[in-house]
């Protein structure tokens, strides 16, 4: 109930996340995250109940259902086009970094969790103390006729045309003008172009969450202790080191690799790596009973077996191909969509993902009860085998393009074959 609470508040905040980042600009909406995750964190510390700490949890979920909406909206929008990928993506380094930092607290505070849960408020004091010196993203205010402000924030970043930047802009928020049909949500429907923005946004969040990522953060340690490993605590931060270290590889590697290719090249091997623990769950003894309680499992393994250290390197593998790939490129999201629905386009795309991770989480004990460890990573083999043929069919590259450009790539269709794309357009 308590997990639950988090994942339900963060796909209801999202999509009104991005509706207040039309309305109040980009900041304001980053800011009050930041305050809702301090409030939620200090008051889990102080819950003296059940429903205390669901309530403190539902708040940080709101905070970072908006947050995980705006933050890469926000720093799409500032970004220079050669750089964006890598920008965007230091978010997925820092919620890496994090895990690592989460596991290292845990262990070092363990038993006294109201240390642990009060910690979470320092990353979002810190977050809202960066805030205070960063500008308001230009596209934003020329949305709201701000040209003036806007053409000083792109010198700011270090643009030198900032007035054509601005003309450019201001000619294509009027183009979607003319071609509004009435609300945003219509827009996105209705427009051809939109409406394959968020299919292909949407779809990403979604097999990032529904490829089993996320049921092995939350239940390593049930798996490792299943699997008889001593100290499945440890074990886990093997992994959550992993997915820190070749997300680190990923931010350097994406503007250079592109999106489209980096996800092409990096599900293979986490199909790969799915396939190896399915194998490798064929040959370790856990019964049903054991994979729902897994505390008692331990006791009754001896020790790891060869096939515990060959699931053991077959997760790392899996979660290094993801972390390289699906773990960054997702959050991408914001640069497929034109700048009058972008918000609402990224909300709606972030709702997915939460959506998706609380599917991911309700079902991945009962799978393993019913289906069995191997059969229930089998059927994240065929989610990401279905992923990769979308992927190749639907998902353009748009390194190096600026977000005015990125649009045009959807007009004509999915933008990934040659003569789908504009004439005036070079990838």
């Amino acid at each position: 109930m308590i997990t639950s609470s988090t994942s339900l508040l963060a796909l209801i905040a999202s999509p009104l996340a991005g509706h207040f980042a039309d309305s109040l600009g980009r900041r304001p909406v980053i800011s009050v995250a930041c305050g809702l995750f301090i409030f939620g964190a200090l008051f889990q510390s102080a819950a003296t109940n059940v429903w205390t700490m669901v309530l403190g949890r539902a708040v940080v979920g709101a905070a970072v259902g908006g947050a995980s909406a705006v933050v890469p909206l926000y720093i799409a929008e500032i970004s220079p086009a050669d750089r964006r990928g890598q920008l965007v993506s230091v978010q997925s380094l820092f919620i890496t970094g994090g895990q690592v930092v989460a596991y290292v607290v845990g262990w070092a505070v363990m038993g006294r969790w109201r240390w642990s849960v009060g910690a979470g408020a320092v990353p979002a004091i810190l977050q809202a103390g960066l805030l205070v010196g960063m500008p308001e993203s230009p596209r934003w205010l020329v949305l709201k006729g701000r040209d003036d402000e806007a053409a000083i924030v792109f010198s700011q970043l270090g643009h030198d045309d900032c007035n054509q930047i601005v003309s450019q802009v201001k000619h294509g928020v009027k183009e979607e003008q003319l071609s509004a049909s009435g609300s945003m949500l219509n827009e996105l429907i209705t427009i051809p172009a939109n409406r394959r923005a968020l299919i292909i946004a949407a779809g990403l969040q979604a097999l990032q969450q529904l490829s089993g990522f996320n049921s092995l953060m939350y239940f390593s340690a049930t798996i490792f202790a299943l699997v008889g490993f001593t100290s499945p605590i440890g074990t886990s931060l093997s992994i959550s080191v992993s997915n820190f270290v070749f997300t680190l590889l990923a931010f350097a590697i994406i503007d250079r690799v592109g999106r489209r290719r980096i996800l092409l090249y990096s599900i293979p091997f986490m199909i790969l790596g799915l396939a190896s623990c399915s194998l490798a769950f064929m040959h370790i003894d856990a019964s049903p009973s054991d994979t729902v309680a897994p505390s008692t499992a331990v006791s009754a393994l001896k020790s790891p077996s060869p096939w515990s250290l060959v699931l053991l390197c077959s997760l790392i593998f899996y979660v290094a191909s993801y972390a390289c790939g699906l773990g960054c490129v997702p959050w991408q999201q914001s640069e497929l969509f034109s700048l009058s629905v972008r918000s609402m386009g990224s909300g709606l795309a972030t709702a997915t993902n939460w959506t998706s991770n609380f599917i991911v989480g309700a079902t991945f004990l009962p799978m393993m009860h019913t289906l069995g460890p191997s059969a229930t990573f089998l059927v994240y083999v065929v989610v990401c085998l279905i992923g990769y043929a979308w992927v190749w069919r639907c998902y353009p590259e748009t390194k190096n393009l600026e977000l005015e450009q990125v649009k045009k790539l959807l007009e004509n269709g999915w933008g990934v074959k040659a003569n789908e794309l504009p004439n005036d357009l070079e990838v």
